[in-house]
């Protein structure tokens, strides 16, 4: 499912640590202002569908704290 930009931008700090984890990006050195527009949006969208701090956000694990069932 694509996210729309509305949703993901509030997340940024996110967005920021998993593309420096993933893909190795450090945003503070400028790098966004030096790449088009098609090339960030690809690498977003890749952090909804790789682990990443992102992906969990969206899609959180599910709950397992079921009660243990009685023998």
């Amino acid at each position: 499912m694509t996210r729309s930009w509305a949703e993901l931008l509030p997340q940024w700090l996110l967005i920021e640590t998993d593309l420096h984890e993933v893909y190795g990006i450090d945003v503070g050195t400028g790098i966004l202002r030096d790449r088009p527009w098609r090339w960030f949006k690809a690498r977003v969208y890749g952090l909804l569908v790789t682990e990443s701090r992102l992906a969990r956000h969206f899609a959180p694990p599910p709950d397992d704290t079921r009660k243990p069932r009685r023998r």
